[in-house]
């Protein structure tokens, strides 16, 4: 601190009106961080080649290629369920060793992790499950990882609200999180992990939830997916996603 000036880590600060910056700016240089704005769309693992993106692929049950697009009046990516009961859609870092830094580099509990996205949900969310976060591995099912945090709405399990997932050690915690999940609507989700281990799971940039700490050195992936818990079709459009940690423990 220098002349009563706060750290940068007591800095909070939202400008809601246009912010002008003369001279430098300088994003925090101790911190590793990664983009995606999906110009280009992932496809399956298979499909991998210059006409698709080469650090995100699509998965899931019954899942194509054809079933993720650019929406076009939407900025993103559209996931599709492919139209029968449990399909599912969801995107992760190309796991293939060595393909992408989004899978290679660490985002372990230790690391002081920071993962945001944007979703936007379709016109129809009855009989859906959506799931966006930190995990070992896709499953939505809240007892499959036992270490993870994340974000999970199921019409199954009689949700109306975001409900907010932390797994610490094969012990599973379920939050509500008190914001409706709504048709046709924007959400922004974010969970920061402390120099504690602690993770803070943000909506909209308000916070909502924070655990104790996480199990040391457990090293997540992040995931973004819906499944269709009927015949139907469902999407989800996903505009981007971020995540960074300390460059050196």
């Amino acid at each position: 601190m220098a002349h009563g000036v706060p750290s940068l880590e007591s800095r909070n600060w939202l400008f809601r009106k246009k912010a002008q910056i003369i001279g430098h700016f300088i994003r925090e240089p101790s911190r590793y961080v990664l983009d995606e704005y999906f110009a280009q769309k992932p496809a399956l693992n298979t499909d991998v080649g210059v006409a698709y993106n080469l650090d995100f692929e699509t998965l899931g049950t019954s899942m194509t290629t054809a079933d993720v697009t650019f929406p076009g009046t939407i900025a993103g990516i559209q996931l599709d369920t492919h139209g029968a009961d449990d399909d599912q859609a969801y995107i992760c870092p190309h796991l293939d060793t060595n393909q992408t830094a989004w899978a290679s580099v660490l985002w372990g509990t230790e690391n002081q992790v920071i993962w945001e996205t944007a979703i936007k949900t379709n016109s129809a969310i009855a009989t859906t499950l959506i799931w966006a976060g930190l995990k070992l591995t896709a499953d939505p099912t809240v007892a499959t990882d036992d270490d993870q945090v994340y974000f999970r709405y199921s019409t199954d399990d009689s949700d109306t609200n975001w409900e907010i997932v932390s797994s610490i050690g094969g012990t599973d915690t379920t939050t509500d999180s008190g914001i409706a999940v709504a048709a046709s609507t924007t959400y922004q989700f974010r969970i920061e992990i402390d120099s504690d281990r602690k993770a803070h799971f943000y909506i909209d940039n308000v916070l909502l939830y924070s655990t104790a700490a996480l199990t040391n050195d457990v090293d997540f992936i992040p995931y973004i997916g819906i499944q269709a818990l009927d015949t139907a079709k469902f999407s989800l459009f996903v505009a981007y996603e971020k995540i960074s940690r300390f460059i050196y423990e």
